[in-house]
């Protein structure tokens, strides 16, 4: 668990951990049109344009694609019909952000809590370790 949260807290600086995004020439997606006005439907989100989206998850085996506002409303719209499904809060992110760190700032994600998860690390494996020789040195000795 430790572990995987310290390749977690490091997943922008590695692309074994996550690919890099790549940059295309176009940041208005023409072909979500339709997304985009269903979105703009829902007061609480504040949409009005494309710079209102943070992103887009599309799901084709459920049918279905997120949309989350910047304000952290996530809109779930049906991928063929634009109909409006959902719209929720979404506290995962702030969550998230709060348990890495990076909710307070890029200094305290990695000057204090990636250094305290290498920590957790070093002192669990050594815990276990000295958790298990002296059970490994009685069964030596009989």
């Amino acid at each position: 668990m430790v572990s995987s949260g310290i390749m977690l807290q490091l997943k922008k600086q590695s692309n074994w951990v996550q690919p890099n995004v790549e940059i295309t020439s176009s940041s208005k997606p023409v072909m979500l049109q339709a997304y985009l006005d269903a979105a703009k439907s829902v007061e609480e989100a504040n949409v009005f344009s494309w710079e209102d989206i943070e992103r887009i998850d599309i799901r084709p085996n459920k049918g279905i694609a997120k949309l989350k506002s910047k304000n952290n409303w996530e809109i779930q719209i049906d991928i063929e019909t634009a109909e409006i499904y959902a719209k929720n809060f979404r506290r995962s992110d702030i969550i998230e952000s709060i348990h890495d760190g990076s909710f307070f700032s890029e200094v305290v994600k990695y000057g204090w809590f990636l250094p305290s998860g290498i920590l957790l690390l070093i002192l669990s494996l050594s815990g276990i370790y000295m958790f298990f020789i002296p059970i490994l040195k009685r069964r030596n000795r009989s």
